[in-house]
This record gives structure tokens, C-alpha cells and sequence, in this order.
């Protein structure tokens, strides 16, 4: 039985509207999804971050072997005159048999590069081949690789600069199945104390070579193969 509190308790309340919720619960679904979106962003930016400094650490640490052991052959990709007169010089200390240099213009002729290089040449005549069909380091690796089968060598010192060495070597495993690489990587500036993140144009080199590294990667979960308008998917092998 209510008493005259409760009755005035009661009749002074006012209705209480509810209003719907689902305008409310659409906007928290979509601040989640933008929250998770900024985080995940985040995360992968440290991510890339972080992996490009351990890539510039690494390769600024790279150094030219003083002594490096026989090999069958020697494989060099053409970017800078040190990485040529590297090679000659590892064919002329009887490091390997013979030498490809890939990834020659096509204009240049025999004689300029053995003018170029400064090397013996009865050395250069007998010992050095030239690939003058590789555009790239994967038509590098393409055209060394059918090189190496060729010759079946069993042991190659790829030569290349230091920055460079990572991404060929990558492209290069794809291929030399039956061949051992021995990198010997061309040292051009000392950046082995962090000098690099003081140097805009090192810094500009390892960031565009890490990228590219990157995109190496890629390419072994999603085959691609370059074309005259850009990329395309690599067609699969045919089952044998």
C-alpha cells in the first residue's frame, strides 16, 4: 500500500524518451576501424623504419675481402668503374678462370672496355665474356645464370658494390641453384661508423637500393616480371 510520498514521488516524474542507439554504435564502429587503421599504420612505418636501419647497418659493414678464396669463375654487374677494375684484378690474381661482365651497354664495343678496364689484353682476349643483353640485376642474374650453367662452374665471386650486394645476391640464389656465390662487395666510401645518416647522397643511395630490396622480396611471394609498360604477373611454370 503506497503512502502519499510515494503517490507524489510517483505522479511528479516525467516520462524518460530513450532515444535509438544505433546512430551511436555505427560512429564507435567506425572510430575503431579508423584506431586500428592508425595503429597498424604506425606499426608498419616502424617496421620499414627499423628495417632500413638494419639494411644500412649491414651493408655499411661490408667489407672488401684482403684475401679471398679460389673460385671457378668471376661474375661482375656493371655500375661504377671500381667494380670493373675489381673483377680484373681478381681474374689477374688467378682468383677464377674466367670473367662475365654483365650488363654492358650495347654500344660499347670489346676494345673500349679493355681499354677501360686497363687490363692485360691477352688476359681480356682469352678470359673475359661479355653479356650486353642485361638491363637490370634480374636480367643480371638471368644472363648469369645461364653463363654459369654453360660453363658448369661449381664456385663464383660476384662482384658488385657493397650497397648493391643484398639485392644481388637475392636475385642471383633465385637462379644459381647448382652454384656457390662468394660476395665481394666494392667498398667506395667508408660508412661503417653510421657516416651515412650524415651523408644526404649515401643516405639517398641506401634508402632507394632498400626499396628496391624490398621490392625483391616482393617478388618472391608475388612473382612479377618487368615490361615495356611497367609490370606484369610472371606467367607459372609449366609442370614438367
Amino acid at each position: 500500500m503506497m503512502d502519499a510520498r510515494d503517490s507524489i514521488d510517483t505522479a511528479g516524474r516525467m516520462p524518460v524518451l530513450v532515444m535509438p542507439s544505433r546512430g551511436f554504435g555505427k560512429l564507435g564502429r567506425l572510430n575503431s576501424i579508423i584506431r586500428v587503421c592508425a595503429f597498424s599504420l604506425l606499426g608498419l612505418t616502424a617496421v620499414f623504419v627499423g628495417g632500413f636501419a638494419l639494411f644500412a647497418n649491414t651493408v655499411s659493414h661490408l667489407t672488401t675481402p684482403a684475401d679471398p678464396a679460389k673460385a671457378d669463375a668471376i661474375i661482375v654487374l656493371t655500375g661504377g668503374q671500381s667494380r670493373l677494375d675489381a673483377a680484373m684484378n681478381l681474374l689477374a690474381s688467378g682468383k677464377g678462370e674466367r670473367l662475365l661482365i654483365s650488363g654492358v651497354h650495347p654500344s660499347a664495343s670489346r676494345r673500349q672496355l679493355q681499354a677501360a678496364t686497363g687490363g692485360d689484353k691477352k688476359l681480356f682476349s682469352c678470359c673475359v665474356d661479355i653479356d650486353r643483353a642485361a638491363l637490370d640485376t634480374i636480367g643480371n642474374a638471368e644472363e648469369s645464370a645461364k653463363w654459369v650453367e654453360d660453363h658448369a662452374y661449381g664456385t663464383v665471386i660476384l662482384v658488385t658494390n657493397n650497397y648493391h650486394m643484398p639485392r644481388s645476391l637475392l636475385e642471383m640464389g633465385r637462379l644459381l641453384h647448382g652454384a656457390k656465390l662468394e660476395p665481394y662487395p666494392v667498398v667506395n666510401t667508408n660508412l661503417d661508423n653510421g657516416g651515412w645518416l650524415t651523408k644526404p647522397r649515401a643516405l639517398r643511395v641506401l634508402f632507394t637500393e632498400y626499396n628496391k630490396y624490398l621490392l625483391a622480396l616482393a617478388r618472391g611471394i608475388v612473382p612479377v616480371k618487368p615490361t615495356p609498360d611497367g609490370i606484369a604477373l610472371a606467367e607459372a611454370a609449366a609442370p614438367n
